[in-house]
Parts: structure tokens; sequence; C-alpha cells
């Protein structure tokens, strides 16, 4: 992978760079307002739930956990393998055997 691709892709997860070694000396040459304003527009408090919710989260660990999906799955597959069974054999031999 290139360094400019693995730069850009975790580009996002570094804040900028508001924080000069100048700045943060704390020397009276500047002050520490651009940091003090980042920080303050941070969220805080505990993180919010996600409104869109995978399945698993959904059907498995959340308050209405329940085997229904995966006993749907399983019985959804068995009737589309019988079905395809049946039309590509079995209705070959319903009226008379090999």
């Amino acid at each position: 992978m290139h360094p400019s691709l693995v730069r850009r892709t975790l580009g996002g997860l570094v804040p900028p760079k508001i924080a000069t070694p100048k700045l943060v000396s704390g020397d009276n040459t500047g002050p520490l307002g651009p940091l003090v304003q980042f920080y303050s527009k941070l969220p805080k408090g505990p993180a919010l739930t996600p409104a869109i919710l995978g399945l698993k989260t959904r059907y498995f660990s959340g308050k209405n956990a329940s085997a229904a999906p995966v006993l749907a799955l399983i019985g959804g597959l068995f009737l589309i393998g019988y079905t395809m069974d049946y039309q590509l054999h079995l209705k070959h031999h319903k009226n008379h055997a090999h």
C-alpha cells in the first residue's frame, strides 16, 4: 500500500495541527485559544446509540433476542432446496419408477 493512500485514509482520524510548540509551551507569545476552541466543540458525555442497527444487534443481542431468524433461514433453504429437487428430478418419478 502506498504511503499517500494510508495518509489519506487515516487523515480523518488525526486531529488538525492547531497546537504548535510555541502555543503549548506556555509562554506569553500566543494564547491557547485555538486549542481550547477545537476541544470545546467535541461532543461530551456518553456516545449515542446508532440509529441504524445491524442484524446481529437487532435479532441476537437486543432486548428481543430470539432464534427466529435462524429457524426462518433453515426453513427457507429447505423449501427452496425441496422445490428445486422436485422440479428437476422428483416429478419425473411421480407416476412411474425408473
